[in-house]
């Protein structure tokens, strides 16, 4: 097969080299020749012979078939290497193709593998991102349910901190409130919202906004927490004191943000600490009120029992008397005992001064002085050195409390020989300076201990006698006190073995025998209506004299602040002003000022005030053409109305005036119900208004107070003197409004600091305004269903 192969492609190659027609003449050579050596083979084969004919019939039938054989054979064959040479070319196309198709194949290959592995990867990727987005939703699902949580966490902080009355807030460096809890925000009168971005400039009065800032600057420059205490002020007027706690805030990284404060109100703690301190003030204040003023009729009981224990007594009248002279020096040192259960060294001390007349109290001095003395078999002697005023203004109880308490110690340390009291006077026109010495011949005192005998408790060590233990040292302290509060002095001169001489020096006012009161008539002048503006800032006070006024047939405007009086007032639009002294932001003085800067012609200018007036000269001076006591009262009223409105003159009615101030400031009558009501100003409201008004504006009253008392109990707490003053002045003008004197009266000592020992007493006030006003109103109301 091989070899016939070979030899096609041999012709082939020939027909190619020869050309068609010299092929085909050489083939149809080759085929006669072929021919006719075949036919003579076959013919010699069978026949044995070959003849010419047989011979030239083969040559012509070869001639005559062979070329057109040849020529359509090598046609065929051309056309066959034509369609071989196609075909090769195909083929070599094909082997290109197949070879292009293999490497294409290769490549696809390549690719279906980097596909497959592509797939593969995408798969895994897919996967990967399901995975993925499995874990995605994951996250976001616990990333929503954080969420939910940290909502939740922070809705139940939020809540939480908005439910802890502590105060909680938050202040970057700069000193900017970044959020704070419900507390903070009920304190500064500012939603959470509106206080971001504040100062403490911005949100509190300048003497807390400087010091809270000093201290938060010392925070940030130490980096350390610190406590301070702070009152703070709500909205309302109402003190409070926290207990602050502020501590540095950071970030995660470390990085410093502000401050978080956190505020404990300890109003309460402080209450209660300042109770307790109260509480032990008076106990020993009682303990030694007993022990000094029970000491004085003791001794009494004492001298006079031993006096009479030297008459004739029957044995049995001897005993009894006997018993009760030893039962009373057993309770004289009883009383001794009961100081040393308490001591302390602050207590409560309060001088009323009253008309004395010093020649008998002298001599009552003079009388126990005796019998004391006597008890120890001493020598008294009374000694009157100068002429002494008959008469003086003195808390005698208490200058008695020294006196006794001096010649007790005087006779107690002296074992013989006696004790000396001299008085002398330098007497003035309206004042005169008395002076008692006390001298007695007993044990003495060291010079170093002259200067601590006037300490509380302080007792001097001396000799072996072991004297000072019969006594607790209170009462030289107390002694002393009392004379200061008087403005005098006690010193003392003394010797060891020699005796000591305290000397007593205070100052006194001269007084008449007899006091003369003046009668009070009531002016009752016919008028006609008038318009009258008020300035007033409480409005139950404005209620009581608005009601009154009209029903005198008046028409009244009102202004409740200065401001506002002054955009309304028309000078010729009224007859009457009437000035409250003391308004939210002036005073009544400020009104009248301004009003006669800015008017020539003005109505009378009227003050109007709930303290006590002795002297108009100050109301006057400022401005005012009079000045009225709250409440009002019909005859003061219709006085000035008679003197300054109708009848055109701005003389001033002393006499009625003061007439005023005392009717509103002491007692008139004997009864309970005159020493807590003002009744004769509750009298002739009542005969021109009624009763229901009463009632409307006790109502209101009930209504104020508590929170009055409230406000009042801060600014205690806090030791405000200017708000308890504030506070206690329109408790007094409330309270006047409606008639409770009482209240009006305690009050008044409330608002009044420059009183004599006002700081020891203002908590006694204020108790007693508070614990007494609500049954001064049962009786009001009690009165007012009798009218």
């Amino acid at each position: 097969m091989k070899q016939i192969k070979i030899l096609a492609q041999f012709y082939v190659d020939l027909l190619v080299k020869l050309g068609i027609f010299r092929f085909s003449l050489l083939v149809a050579l080759a085929l006669v020749a072929l021919a006719m050596v075949v036919q003579i083979s076959v013919t010699i084969l069978l026949q044995g012979t070959m003849r010419d004919v047989e011979i030239i019939r083969s040559v012509t039938f070869g001639l005559f078939i062979t070329p057109w054989a040849v020529y359509f054979l090598s046609v065929v064959v051309d056309q066959l290497e034509d369609s071989r040479q196609r075909l090769s070319k195909l083929v070599t196309k094909l082997e290109q193709m197949r070879s292009r198709d293999m490497e294409l194949n290769q490549q696809l290959q390549a690719n279906i593998s980097r596909l497959n592995s592509e797939i593969e990867e995408r798969k895994k990727a897919e996967e990967a991102r399901e995975e993925a987005m499995q874990d995605l939703e994951n996250e976001v699902y616990q990333r929503e349910n954080a969420q939910l949580a940290v909502a939740e966490q922070s809705a139940l902080l939020k809540s939480f901190l908005d439910a802890s009355p502590d105060l909680i807030y938050y202040r970057n460096e700069k000193n900017q409130f970044s959020g704070c809890n419900r507390a903070m925000a009920e304190l500064v009168g500012k939603s959470e919202k509106e206080l971001v971005g504040l100062t403490p400039w911005d949100v509190y009065p300048a003497e807390v906004a400087k010091r809270i800032i000093k201290t938060d600057q010392e925070l940030f420059d130490d980096n350390t927490a610190m406590t301070d205490e702070q009152w703070l002020d709500y909205p309302n007027g109402k003190k409070a004191l926290f207990e602050l706690r502020k501590v540095p805030f950071y970030r995660r990284n470390g990085k410093r943000l502000g401050l978080m404060g956190f505020g404990r109100d300890i109003t309460e703690r402080k209450k209660y600490e300042d109770a307790l301190e109260k509480a032990s003030r008076d106990k020993t204040a009682f303990i030694a009120t007993i022990s000094h003023e029970l000491r004085t009729p003791l001794n009494g009981i004492v001298g006079l029992s031993r006096m009479l224990l030297e008459t004739e007594l029957t044995d049995e009248q001897r005993g009894y008397l006997r018993t009760v002279h030893v039962s009373a020096i057993t309770l004289g040192n009883i009383f001794n005992d009961i100081i040393d259960l308490d001591k302390s060294d602050r207590r409560r001390l309060e001088l009323l001064p009253q008309p004395l007349d010093l020649h008998g109290f002298i001599d009552e001095i003079g009388n126990i002085s005796q019998l004391m003395a006597e008890q120890k078999g001493l020598r008294f002697d009374l000694e009157c050195l100068t002429e002494l005023p008959q008469n003086i203004k003195v808390d005698s109880t208490r200058l008695r409390q020294v006196l006794w308490n001096l010649i007790g110690n005087a006779t107690k340390f002296t074992k013989q020989g006696g004790v000396v009291l001299s008085v002398s006077s330098d007497i003035h026109e309206h004042d005169a300076d008395i002076i008692f010495e006390v001298e007695d011949s007993g044990i003495g005192i060291p010079k170093a201990e002259i200067e601590n005998i006037f300490a509380m408790y302080y007792q001097v060590q001396q000799g072996d006698d072991n004297l000072h233990a019969v006594g607790t040292g209170i009462g030289l302290a107390v002694s002393q006190q009392l004379i200061q509060l008087m403005g005098g002095d006690i010193s003392v001169d003394s010797e060891v073995g020699a005796g000591s001489t305290f000397t007593v020096k205070i100052k006194v006012p001269l007084v008449e025998t007899v006091v003369e009161e003046h009668e009070v008539t009531d002016v009752h002048p016919e008028m006609t209506g008038l318009s009258i503006f008020m300035v007033e800032d409480i409005e139950l006070n404005v209620v009581v004299a608005k009601s009154l006024l009209e029903r005198l047939g008046h028409e009244v405007t009102v202004a409740m602040r200065g401001d506002q009086a002054l955009a309304m007032f028309k000078p010729e639009d009224y007859d009457l002003v009437l000035l409250d002294i003391q308004l939210p932001d002036m005073t009544g003085f400020d009104i009248a000022q301004q009003l006669r800067q800015q008017y020539q012609d003005l109505p009378a200018l009227v003050a109007l005030t709930a303290n006590v007036v002795n002297d108009k000269t100050e109301y006057l001076a400022k401005g005012m053409d009079e000045v009225l006591n709250k409440p009002l009262s019909v005859k003061a009223i219709t006085s000035v109305i008679e003197n300054l409105v109708l009848s055109c003159s701005n003389e001033v009615q002393a006499t009625e005036f003061n007439d005023d101030v005392a009717d509103n400031n002491h007692l008139t009558h004997g009864s309970v119900i005159d020493t807590l009501l003002d009744l004769e100003m509750l009298t002739s409201y009542v005969e021109i208004v009624g009763t229901e008004p009463v009632y409307t504006s006790i109502e209101m009253f009930e209504k104020m107070m508590p929170d009055y008392l409230a406000i009042l109990d801060s600014n205690m707490i806090a030791k405000d003197q200017d708000g308890i003053k504030f506070e206690a002045h329109k408790i007094k003008g409330a309270a006047g409004s409606i008639g409770l004197k009482h209240i009006q009266q305690i009050a008044q000592k409330a608002q009044s600091p420059e009183l004599p020992a006002w700081w020891e007493n203002i908590n006694d006030w204020v108790d007693e305004i508070k614990y007494s006003y609500q049954d001064d109103i049962n009786v009001l109301k009690t009165w007012l269903k009798q009218q």
